[in-house]
């Protein structure tokens, strides 16, 4: 074909030549003959051609002026644009001036197809540059924007397509064109340049503002269509402002798109904002805008927002679909709205949709987590008869909701159904059933789903076996807790902490026997415990009477650095004051010697004489005192001088006990207990003292008083004795047998100070002050009840005391 070309392009130069040099009439005769034969070839350059009767193509005729001569100078051009041959001629068309051609003699107007078809071979041709532009400006023809507009939608080259509309803007006969704009647009997004229909965005913001009345263009909106599917969210975003500064309407499609874009990379609130800004501009919203911005909404919170959309939709006779009802009943259930959840789920069936599986999941879950089990149930049950089949997280939720709720029968139905289903319950499915069963105390059912748990391979959690555990242990089933706990050793878990809290529950249920059984257990398990459980046994068997059993404990918690404080001793002590069989008073001495305390030391030493001791008693006891730290120790001393003068009160150690009593009130271990109110009163309150402590400070205090009263000369109003409901009869027994003035009112005992200055005068008196106090039965039974209250001890044998240590007899 270019072979043929060629040979027709040479053929015309070579006639075209003859032309030059043969006579007028011959030149005449030729030129009719190739107004007849040549034609415009196309895909050529068309500066060479002869008319043709041809309609479809653009003609040129060339023929002669007056006298047959070439008034002008003609350029004859190859297919390339190279020239062939330069002659003279004259022309009867100025190109691009003329709006017709000559075919023959005949003026034919050009048409609108071979004018599109021109500009687009010129196009497809050069492409772009200045070449192209050069062609463009050579058309025999004016273009029309109706010309470029069709060009543009067939040129099928996004670059080619710019050019030629960049051509176009700077003709003369350009005017801003929607149509043009669109199509360029389309061809644009065809060939994904997005910088290119940024720029032509702008060209459109300055066509639109160059006249009075802004133009509706459909372009704008296009162009953000396009740029936000290509997910061009800033770009975007900026024509949206700019088309809203300049005036221009944004249509609803342009909306859509705004908000879907802003939805879909994670900003909702920007997107709600453009829908704000769509509502304040009166822009009508479409089934697509409802679609979008109900599901949206809902996620988003704002329920009350996307439920006056909803009514919206229904007032405009637009149907909601699947979309919009499950988003509206899914976040009203997870709001805990559950009344205008089951409003809009019966208004869905009252439209005919159908719910999904998915929604069914989704009520229920709402209704179980509220608490409304029922309801939640009947859904349930209405899913299962729509052939919807419950998935395993329903499943594992309907079962342990019931459960936790204490429904166990429908727990363990659910359950059942849920393991023929196929589905294999989850380790905390499991174990949710059996720590309800176990707490609500039903021990074969735990049991039998421990076992079944063994048998699905599934491995309890730590607090499935310490539910099952503890349940065991309330039901004193030692043997199978025992077995229970080495399973779970065996497993990997850490048991000590468990089986402590099992020997705790023994512990605090008083059950002694089975406590000892269950720590010689953990001993052979090589299971440890902690000393404060060890010292809580030993307290519990101290006070069971079990000595020969807590004696161990002792050496135990000694050995393992446990710490014997001042009120452990002194809490033994006082089983000592209390005991009265001589066996178990050894015992007791032992145990005070294991503890290994220093106030033990301290006892023995009160106990022996003033050679063994080489130093007063008194001295003996205020270098003992005067170790003590107070701050810390202050109710743990004063705890232990009660009991302690209890101890030396029922041996007959009456001065011994002046002295702990004597230096206990110089470290102000009782500071309110004795009080001098000048000439009005004076008083001792004994209310928060022992037995022993209550008598011994009466009668060391009243000592002090006659002291005051007879060698001083200082004799009150008054003196009152605060002793309490308890210690009331004690005090007044002791000192009715020494005739005492004092007389006793509620839980005072009360003496004017000149009845108590005579009373003082007695010999008898002084001897009772300075000596010892009486013993007797009547007096020392009130004891344990005033330290010991919760005790009923017996009447202890008055029978002489012996010493606590061998020798010679104490001083």
């Amino acid at each position: 074909m270019i072979g043929r070309s060629r040979s027709f392009t040479r053929y015309v130069f070579n006639n075209l030549q003859l032309l030059s040099t043969s006579r007028g009439n011959d030149r005449h005769r030729l030129g009719k003959y190739l107004n007849r034969r040549l034609v415009s070839i196309p895909g050529r350059n068309d500066n060479v051609f002869a008319t043709s009767p041809s309609p479809n193509f653009c003609s040129r005729s060339y023929c002669t002026g007056k006298n047959n001569e070439w008034t002008e100078e003609i350029e004859y051009l190859d297919e390339s644009g190279g020239v062939i041959y330069t002659g003279k001629g004259i022309r009867s068309v100025e190109p691009g001036v003329d709006d017709h051609v000559m075919v023959g003699g005949i003026k034919q107007p050009f048409s609108n197809a071979s004018a599109v078809a021109k500009i687009v071979e010129i196009v497809k041709r050069w492409k772009w540059g200045p070449e192209m532009e050069t062609q463009l400006d050579k058309l025999q023809f004016v273009p029309n924007m109706i010309h470029i507009t069709q060009a543009l939608k067939i040129t099928g080259d996004g670059d080619a397509s710019l050019s030629l509309f960049k051509w176009a803007k700077r003709q003369s006969w350009y005017s801003p064109n929607d149509e043009c704009y669109l199509s360029l647009i389309d061809q644009l997004n065809q060939s994904r340049d997005f910088e290119a229909i940024h720029s032509v965005f702008d060209d459109l913001i300055r066509d639109s503002t160059k006249t009075k009345v802004v133009p509706e263009f459909n372009s704008f909106g296009r162009i953000i269509q396009y740029l936000t599917k290509a997910e061009k969210l800033e770009v975007s975003f900026c024509c949206f402002k700019k088309i809203q500064e300049s005036g221009c309407k944004v249509d609803t499609k342009t909306y859509n798109s705004l908000i879907t874009l802003f939805l879909h990379k994670g900003l909702p609130f920007k997107a709600f904002e453009i829908y704000e800004n769509m509502e304040g501009s009166n822009c009508s919203l479409d089934r697509s805008t409802y679609e979008l911005m109900i599901p949206n909404l809902s996620k988003s919170g704002r329920i009350d927002a996307a439920m006056k959309l909803f009514q919206q939709m229904k007032e405009k006779s637009i149907q909601p679909g699947f979309t919009i009802f499950s988003s509206l009943i899914d976040s009203l259930g997870k709001a805990g709205r559950l009344d205008m959840a089951m409003k809009v789920y019966m208004e869905m069936q009252g439209f005919g949709v159908k719910p999904s599986a998915s929604m069914f999941v989704s009520m229920i879950e709402s209704y179980i987590k509220a608490g409304k089990l029922d309801t939640g149930l009947k859904i349930w049950d209405e899913m299962k008869k729509t052939r919807f089949k419950p998935n395993y997280n329903l499943y594992t939720l309907m079962v342990e909701s019931h459960a936790k709720s204490g429904k166990l029968e429908t727990a363990m139905s659910i359950f059942l159904e849920m393991e023929r289903s196929g589905f294999l319950p989850t380790p905390s499915t499991y174990s949710c059933l059996l720590e309800m069963h176990a707490a609500s105390g039903q021990l074969d059912e735990s049991m039998k789903l421990y076992n079944s748990m063994s048998h699905a391979g599934v491995k309890p959690g730590i607090t499935t076996y310490t539910s099952l555990l503890t349940l065991l242990t309330k039901k004193k089933l030692l043997d199978v807790s025992a077995k229970i706990l080495l399973e779970m050793k065996s497993v990997g878990y850490s048991v000590d902490i468990t089986a402590s809290d099992i020997l705790m529950v023994f512990i605090k249920d008083s059950s002694i026997d089975l406590a000892l059984k269950w720590l010689k257990f953990m001993s052979a398990s090589k299971i440890r415990t902690n000393n404060f459980i060890i010292r809580q046994l030993f307290e519990s068997c101290m006070k069971n009477g079990k000595f020969e059993s807590a004696k161990p404990l002792l050496e135990t918690y000694v050995d393992s650095s446990g710490n014997v404080d001042l009120i452990l001793y002194t809490s033994i002590l006082a089983h000592l004051v209390r005991c009265q069989n001589p066996e178990k008073e050894n015992q007791l001495m032992s145990i005070l010697r294991a503890t290994n305390h220093k106030s033990h030391k301290f006892l023995c030493g009160l106990f022996t004489g003033p050679t063994q001791r080489q130093q007063p008693v008194l001295v003996f006891v205020r270098d003992f005192f005067q170790k003590i730290d107070y701050e810390s120790q202050e109710g743990e001393t004063r705890y232990f001088v009660n009991v302690l003068l209890n101890y030396l009160v029922l041996m007959g150690q009456i001065n011994r006990a002046r002295c702990i009593w004597k230096v206990s009130y110089e470290h102000k271990l009782f500071p309110k207990a004795i009080v001098f109110d000048q000439h009005i009163a004076w008083s001792l309150d004994v209310r928060n003292l022992s037995v022993g402590a209550a008598l011994v400070a009466v009668v060391h205090t009243l000592h002090r008083f006659r002291k005051r009263m007879l060698y001083y000369g200082v004799v009150p109003r008054r003196i009152k004795i605060v002793t309490g409901p308890t210690l009331k009869i004690v005090v007044a027994q002791m000192l009715g047998e020494v005739e005492s003035p004092f007389e006793v009112s509620k839980v005072v005992l009360r003496a004017p100070g000149e009845a108590v200055s005579e009373w003082f005068k007695k010999p008898i008196v002084q001897q009772f002050l300075l000596n010892e106090i009486p013993s007797r039965g009547e007096i020392l039974m009130h004891k344990l009840n005033v330290i010991f209250p919760s005790s009923a001890p017996e009447v202890r044998s008055l029978a002489p005391p012996k010493p606590l240590v061998g020798g010679r007899a104490m001083s």
